[in-house]
């Protein structure tokens, strides 16, 4: 059975555009499942592949039955059955389907390639390794744009490092607009307990800390989940339980940490359980938000990444600032 003959002879949709299709090659190794490992390994010299590095069992109608990885060929008696010898339990993706989702189920089946079909189950290519490395390192670069608050970047301009400062700032400008609108918020929000500040001025020295530390237990919470909702299986409750209970113990390590701490330097337990307790109380909602709102906006049918981060430090930042002047108030006044 010869490879596969080529179907792109035609101009590329662009609708195909990060899809399976657009990295898919087709001279690939194929043979009929009554063939012997012996018969299949005797023809593949001489062949110009564009990936050989597994062989693709077809039925008369070209219908995908199974795949054997060159080393299981290798390792396989001469006189067995090439569909014997291959893998049968494996995903196939089709033309349409988008090039993150191929890349994350190789990783998930351990596959080091990924065959394209049609409904019929058809053989119509292969998205081959080097397409996949190409397809993570693009949609992680792109994933860290827009945790960064960058808008999606064409092809022209991939590297923001090398693209011109007006279209950097371009790119840029729109979220943090966002964030200008929600540090007004936090403004607002401190001067609703401006009575508490003025009643003992040591509760303002530990906002900056509340609200950095929350922004950084929540932006660690955005880059796990950004990562692996794609990746992972795992129902969303459980992973929002998961986190929040990882919240709960990294606050009450800050909480634990800062208690003694604030106790000695300022002489005021009430003070420092406040802040403490601040701690674990923000600690545990930046891990939800971080988590929450990235698997909201892929609901929704956004890409996780997009503009979550700035969006979700502005709720922290809000949050925890009404937490810790809350808990204050009622401990400390």
């Amino acid at each position: 059975m010869t490879t596969l003959i080529s179907t792109n002879d035609t101009e590329f949709d662009p609708a195909l555009a990060e899809t399976a299709a657009q990295h898919a090659v087709t001279r690939v190794p194929t043979a009929r499942a009554s063939e012997t490992v012996r018969e299949v390994l005797a023809r593949l010299p001489g062949h110009a592949y564009d990936y050989a590095g597994s062989v693709y069992v077809l039925d008369d109608a070209a219908r995908l039955l199974g795949m054997a990885h060159m080393a299981q060929l290798l390792a396989a008696s001469p006189e067995q059955t090439i569909l014997a010898a291959a893998r049968t339990d494996f995903p196939e993706v089709f033309p349409e389907t988008d090039q993150e989702a191929v890349a994350s189920l190789a990783i998930v089946h351990g596959l080091t390639a990924v065959p394209v079909v049609d409904r019929e189950r058809r053989l119509v290519g292969v998205v081959p390794p080097d397409a996949m490395f190409n397809v993570l390192r693009r949609e992680h670069v792109e994933d860290l744009h827009r945790l960064a608050g960058i808008r999606r970047e064409t092809l022209r301009a991939r590297n923001a490092m090398e693209a011109p400062p007006m279209r950097r700032a371009r790119d840029r400008l729109p979220w943090l607009l966002v964030g200008l609108a929600g540090s007004m918020l936090a403004t607002l929000v401190m001067s609703w307990f401006e009575a508490a500040l003025q009643a003992k001025l040591a509760i303002a020295f530990f906002v900056p800390a509340i609200v950095y530390l929350a922004d950084a237990v929540g932006t660690q919470s955005e880059a796990i989940a950004v990562r692996g909702l794609s990746l992972s299986n795992t129902p969303v409750r459980e992973l929002i339980g998961g986190e929040l209970r990882t919240g709960l113990l990294i606050g009450l390590s800050l909480g634990a940490l800062t208690l003694p701490f604030t106790w000695l330097v300022f002489g005021d337990w009430q003070l420092a359980f406040a802040v403490a307790l601040s701690l674990v109380v923000a600690g545990s909602v930046a891990t939800t938000i971080g988590l929450g709102f990235p698997w909201l906006l892929a609901r929704l049918g956004k890409d996780p990444a997009y503009g979550s981060g700035p969006i979700a430090t502005i709720i922290q930042d809000v949050l925890s600032l009404i937490i810790y002047f809350t808990i204050a108030t009622l401990l400390v006044m």
